[in-house]
């Protein structure tokens, strides 16, 4: 029986990587010589690497499934993208039987150590949360108000820094002569 998940639509290639720790894929098409000449050497790679939940084989035919190798960028065949993660982690372009051999050993040795996919659930995607969220600051109104702590806003703010920077530059204690400034923050304005 063959190790190797030939895919038939996108959810079910989206469905493997994300049910395993390391996808290797092989793009490949049915008129393809070099695709032909490496697909015993994959067969056999598959046979011995696989780990279910680990380390998973497919094949995607570029001709019936056009989507898939347009999201990777696969423009030669064969193409083998190793996932990890669900990231592509490592390509390898043309029947190089050497660096194939290389790169699915070290991803089934790297795979071997997971404990499974990083993450269980879908997640979500920035701005789509289920509950609403609060509105930090009122815009242009909070910025204004809001700077001086207790005061009328930016302009108070800006007239406290340098009320309180000028007091303290031109002071032999220039603690003291903060502490009772009448620009010092919290003291009532006049």
């Amino acid at each position: 029986m063959s190790k190797i998940k030939h895919i038939s639509s996108a959810g079910e290639f989206q469905k493997l990587i994300s049910s395993n720790v390391c996808v290797i894929t092989d793009f490949y098409a049915d008129w393809c010589g070099p695709c032909k000449a490496i697909a015993p050497i994959f067969e056999q790679l598959a046979t011995s690497h696989s780990q279910p939940g680990k380390v998973a084989f497919a094949k995607v035919n570029v001709d019936n499934q056009p989507d898939i190798a347009q999201k990777y960028s696969v423009t030669a065949m064969p193409t083998f993208l190793i996932f990890k993660n669900g990231s592509v982690c490592d390509t390898i372009k043309g029947a190089n039987i050497s660096a194939l051999r290389q790169a699915v050993s070290k991803a089934a040795a790297v795979s071997a150590k997971a404990t499974g996919p990083a993450f269980q659930s879908k997640g979500y995607t920035l701005g789509t949360a289920a509950t609403p969220g609060r509105t930090v600051g009122g815009g242009v109104e909070g910025f204004l108000g809001g700077l001086g702590q207790g005061g009328t806003g930016l302009a108070d703010a800006i007239v406290r820094f340098f009320g309180l920077y000028l007091t303290t530059l031109f002071s032999f204690d220039a603690y003291a002569a903060a502490e009772s400034s009448p620009f010092k923050v919290g003291a009532a304005r006049r």
